[in-house]
């Protein structure tokens, strides 16, 4: 057998075993941009005299957005499309966001709007992961949520 139909195979069996878990995703991925805005200036103060600015760069702060807004919505939606008809999690969720992107617009601001963003975008996600294990036994066939007693990891079907 060839190696890439070894490596199909492989991805393949992957696939069918593991499930991810959106909202523990969303979690680690707020957690992960609340520690580079933090946490990042602090380290890498040296890097401008060098040249690179990773700090302020628009680019990677957007995308970090971004991909918090794509996670987000995509766990929140399944939530409430497959499990609950609730909007709390949404609520919180849009606060979150409307806080990241004020830290944005209002630099002086940042270390004063970062914590209720990150705040209420981790809410959100855990608010979503308990309506999901109350509504469980509504669950649709195929569900692709991550169902397992571990709420924080992000890959949860992998034992």
């Amino acid at each position: 057998m060839q190696h890439c139909c070894v490596s199909l195979i492989f991805v393949s069996s992957l696939r069918m075993t593991s499930k991810i878990n959106w909202d523990a995703l969303g979690i680690t991925t707020s957690i992960l941009c609340a520690i580079h805005c933090a946490i990042l200036p602090l380290v890498v103060a040296s890097l401008p005299i060098l040249g690179v600015n990773i700090v302020h760069n628009l680019f990677f702060e957007y995308g970090m957005i971004g991909l918090a807004f794509v996670i987000g919505s995509w766990a929140l939606s399944h939530g409430f499309r497959k499990h609950h008809r609730q909007f709390t999690p949404w609520l919180l969720f849009t606060g979150g966001m409307l806080f990241l992107i004020a830290k944005q617009l209002w630099h002086h601001y940042e270390f004063r709007l970062l914590p209720f963003a990150v705040i209420l975008i981790v809410a959100a996600h855990i608010q979503n992961y308990r309506l999901c294990r109350r509504g469980h036994n509504r669950a649709e066939p195929g569900c692709e949520q991550g169902h397992s007693a571990n709420p924080v990891s992000p890959i949860s079907g992998i034992e």
